[in-house]
């Protein structure tokens, strides 16, 4: 096994959307709110999470090319109970982006579970409402 030779391909621009979905209980979502999240602030600590997981992509998923990554924007759109968080990656290169657009989504969605688990568990310690879905490539553009 070896990973795919893009070696002859030129770098153009590439840019990948992604985006993913935590389903919290209400009364978390109102301690969000407030901003009353013991670790502190909940989006600001995410979204630092999915930069970073933007460029270690390469890190975590084995035929992953090393990409010189150079934007990287994460926004979160809350409704109701739900935190949407999208991810959008942009790159000058032989290879598209879109695995490190996931990845910054995934990231920072188990970010936010890690930040409000202790509000989330039950009596018995399980999480029998947290769900994190819907994880998927908005868009993917190959430019010149």
């Amino acid at each position: 096994m070896s990973m795919v030779d893009i070696s002859s391909k030129p770098p153009v621009t590439r840019v990948a959307r992604a985006r993913g979905t935590i389903v919290l209980r209400s009364t978390t979502m109102e301690v969000i709110r407030k901003g009353e999240v013991k670790k502190g602030d909940v989006f600001e600590t995410a979204k630092i999470a999915g930069m970073l997981a933007v460029k270690r992509a390469p890190e975590l998923i084995p035929h992953c090319h090393p990409i010189p990554v150079e934007s990287v924007k994460i926004e979160f759109k809350v409704h109701g109970n739900r935190i949407d968080v999208e991810c959008e990656v942009k790159a000058h290169y032989k290879t598209g982006v879109e695995m490190e657009a996931l990845t910054g989504v995934s990231v920072a969605l188990l970010t936010i579970w890690d930040m409000v688990k202790y509000l989330e568990k039950d009596e018995h310690g399980q999480y029998p409402m947290t769900q994190i879905k819907d994880i998927e490539v908005l868009e993917k553009i190959k430019g010149e």
